[in-house]
């Protein structure tokens, strides 16, 4: 699985029930640039409020399965298992956002060298995973991640800052993150004034 991500691969299955995994390999990459992360006013306010807490990795096979728990996706029962075994390795990681006691946004993905591979996000409450995304974005800037690979652009991604870029482009980028060392746990939680403001001062 690994040596796949090294060599710019990912994979996904047809749908929850399909057995067999494929590698998927676009001629056009999506990536969300860590310098270049849009946090509009709307999202500046509920970041403020300060109505939750962002946890990592204290539920990771809590927000795989709740990013499986839509009626379509592409996480079956043998992504579900290869991402634990990734996490307990160390290579895979979530960020959470907790409201009132429960789990209600987070993002999670897989990490190589300085290249972190986002995989999928969830939301039960309004810009809880805009939440998420903020605060992973920080995370992996302040811990020397140099590549968020979004895998496909869409439009949501496309309103924080994500952008498109042709294969090769992506495969350069994917070398050069390689070649470096980035650790997800480093970087302690910030308050939302420290994240606000390290965001606004690069975008």
């Amino acid at each position: 699985m690994l040596a796949g991500y090294a060599r710019g691969i990912f994979p996904m299955a047809e749908s929850r029930d399909e057995a067999h995994l494929h590698w998927v390999d676009p001629r056009r990459r999506g990536i969300l640039p860590l310098d270049r992360f849009h946090i509009s006013r709307s999202l500046s306010r509920s970041i403020r409020r300060k109505n939750y807490t962002i946890r990592t990795d204290s539920a990771f096979s809590d927000v795989v399965r709740s990013c499986a728990s839509r009626p379509e996706t592409w996480i079956n029962a043998p992504l579900l298992s290869v991402y634990d075994r990734l996490h307990a390795t160390g290579h895979a990681h979530a960020l959470e956002v907790w409201q009132d006691g429960g789990l209600t946004g987070g993002v999670f993905g897989v990490t190589l060298g300085a290249a972190f591979f986002g995989e999928s996000m969830f939301s039960t409450r309004t810009d809880a995973s805009k939440i998420a995304l903020a605060y992973l974005v920080d995370r992996l800037r302040q811990a020397g991640f140099t590549l968020f690979d979004a895998q496909f652009l869409t439009p949501h991604l496309a309103s924080l800052g994500a952008i498109e870029i042709p294969r090769a482009a992506y495969h350069a980028l994917l070398a050069a993150a390689l070649a470096r060392e980035a650790d997800f746990t480093l970087p302690e939680v910030p308050d939302p004034h420290s994240l606000l403001q390290r965001m606004t001062q690069t975008s």
